[in-house]
């Protein structure tokens, strides 16, 4: 089952409208844009969706919004993370799910917790979730790094652990996991500028931010690269590395959001503590899609 976490995964963006209240109309727009560029999965209720600015109401009519809408076309995965295990546990038991198939799971922020605690937090995820679990590994937002022998322990030991969203940015780490997972255990990129390069040594996609304006461009070079063919991949690598930069150059999802308004997907509209991206931000990136 986990074979089908293979390709192009999107953390989808959170539209929201001029009174800052969710856009469903422009979600609607979103999730059409993303299955017609050809992604395999869409993540709901990821980092890049804002989750820690929704209400509990919203995210359960988000779920059952995108499930809706993509209608059975791609693999839903669901986020469900948080620095209380007990409270992620409670969060996923009362979650309607119907539709999704994964959770992704970032690993606690703020707490810092030891090794140990971390696998003792995904352990006790796991025997509570209903669904199999995706550990999201991103130290830049979380301040502590899931080591990749925890990641490997997990896989080996817990069954309904079935992939990981490796986002360290650490090649050697990467490669680590890649080389001693177990055989059926999925490697997922999280970082968007390093995709082809972690193909070429064997992991099996990415969830990404860029896909979200660019499904089809992002799906087309995942794709040369699982059959090998880097060449190409590179090339498409090379040709929107400047884009993938400037999205994340103000934090996401500012980038993003504002690249999605340039294209009429979505507004560019986030909610504090994050705001729109800056005048110069926003004209790099409208000449970037230009040149695209």
């Amino acid at each position: 089952m986990s074979s089908q976490l293979r390709g192009t995964g999107v953390a989808l963006v959170t539209p929201f409208d001029k009174k800052n209240d969710v856009d469903y109309p422009a979600l609607k727009k979103l999730v059409a844009h993303c299955i017609k560029g050809g992604v395999n999965s869409l993540i709901v209720l990821g980092t890049t969706g804002e989750t820690p600015t929704l209400t509990k109401e919203e995210k359960v009519e988000i779920l059952r919004f995108v499930a809706v809408e993509a209608d059975g076309k791609v693999n839903l995965i669901a986020g469900f993370g948080g620095n209380n295990t007990l409270q992620v546990v409670d969060e996923i038991n009362e979650a309607d799910l119907t539709g999704y198939s994964f959770i992704l799971s970032a690993s606690p922020y703020y707490n810092k917790p030891s090794q140990e605690g971390i696998y003792q937090h995904y352990k006790t995820i796991a025997k509570a979730s209903p669904l199999p679990i995706i550990l999201y590994n991103v130290p830049g937002r979380t301040a502590s790094n899931i080591l990749a022998d925890t990641s490997l322990k997990l896989a080996r030991e817990v069954d309904k652990i079935v992939a990981i969203k490796e986002a360290s940015g650490n090649i050697d780490q990467c490669m680590k996991l890649v080389k001693n997972k177990p055989k059926d255990f999925i490697v997922l990129s999280g970082d968007d500028n390093l995709v082809v390069p972690q193909l070429s040594f064997g992991m099996d996609g990415c969830i990404s931010v860029i896909a979200n304006l660019l499904p089809k461009e992002f799906s087309t070079m995942i794709q040369h690269g699982l059959n090998g063919e880097f060449e190409e991949a590179t090339a498409i690598q090379f040709r929107l590395a400047d884009i993938i930069e400037s999205i994340f150059e103000e934090g996401n999802p500012v980038g993003i959001k504002s690249a999605l308004g340039l294209q009429n997907i979505t507004t560019d509209a986030v909610r504090l503590p994050l705001v729109n991206a800056s005048d110069a931000l926003r004209e790099k990136i409208k000449k970037q899609l230009i040149q695209i």
